[in-house]
């Protein structure tokens, strides 16, 4: 930990048999970090073709399992966020011959699938979003139906939903369908998002200049890496040892508060979680 401080990465994913898995947890927890929320992978990165929302299980599964072993590396803890990729629709649509409400249904039986595990107190929080690239009209619009069944099961549930969305600076109209759907705008949270944001609580990538607009708007945040923990692009997106090092400099730069906000204040605020209670401190 860094100064008796918790520091939660807020968004990475952990490959334990294909990549790094546990080794990177162990660059986290070395350099300061304490608590992760750990998203699984997307479906098809794990060797699941899904046809039913009940083969996302697997997927489900394993990350909960490797959640497990991350809890025992930190002075923290790790929780698993569990959803459906936004760009399985366009593996669907463009490689599997799914007709856009087709793929639709299958990623909203996902989702339900997810909501499972979060009812049954086994994941903290949901995964949507829409593809962050061009699609046509009929991908879109199915693309928002899904994360717009998150965003019921957040409602249901009393749970924060993650997206992963294209890049924006006001995203008010999404939150909106949130509180539509009975959920608190606040716990929503936009993933890879920069330092200001309209509508939901922007989980930060840990870019300096981002953070520091994010700490001078002094509004609630997370700070995240995305981290993807692929054989193929090790590194990408941040390295698992970047939000401490982000922490240190923020707080060499007289972002106390800032620290606080993202790692304490905001994590209990959306997530409902105890980051200052969950970590153990030397007698």
């Amino acid at each position: 930990m860094i100064d008796d401080r918790p520091v939660l990465d807020d968004h990475l994913h952990l490959d334990p048999d294909n990549h790094r898995g546990i080794d990177a947890v162990e660059d986290f927890a070395r350099v300061g970090g304490t608590h992760l929320l750990v998203v699984n992978k997307p479906s098809w990165h794990l060797g699941v073709e899904a046809e039913t929302g009940e083969d996302f299980r697997a997927v489900f599964e394993r990350t909960i399992d490797v959640v497990e072993e991350a809890s025992s590396e930190l002075t923290g803890r790790a929780w698993p966020v569990l959803g459906v990729h936004p760009g399985l629709i366009t593996r669907l649509v463009d490689d599997r011959g799914f007709a856009p409400d087709e793929a639709r249904d299958l990623m909203q039986a996902g989702i339900d699938v997810a909501a499972e595990y979060v009812e049954s107190g086994d994941a903290l929080a949901l995964k949507s979003g829409r593809p962050h690239y061009e699609v046509d009209d009929a991908v879109w619009d199915a693309s928002n139906a899904v994360m717009r069944r998150a965003f019921d099961h957040g409602a249901d549930l009393e749970c924060a939903v993650q997206l992963h969305a294209e890049a924006s600076e006001d995203m008010t109209e999404v939150a909106d369908w949130a509180v539509e759907a009975g959920m608190p705008a606040h716990k929503v949270v936009k993933h890879y998002a920069s330092g200001r944001l309209a509508g939901p609580t922007p989980s930060v990538i840990c870019d300096k200049d981002e953070l520091e607009r994010a700490a001078e708007r002094g509004e609630p945040f997370l700070m995240e890496t995305d981290y993807i923990d692929d054989p193929d692009r090790p590194g990408a997106v941040l390295g698992p040892k970047t939000v401490p090092r982000r922490v240190r400099w923020l707080l060499e730069n007289g972002y106390d508060e800032a620290v606080r906000n993202a790692h304490v204040e905001t994590p209990k605020r959306v997530y409902g979680i105890d980051t200052d209670a969950t970590l153990e401190r030397e007698a």
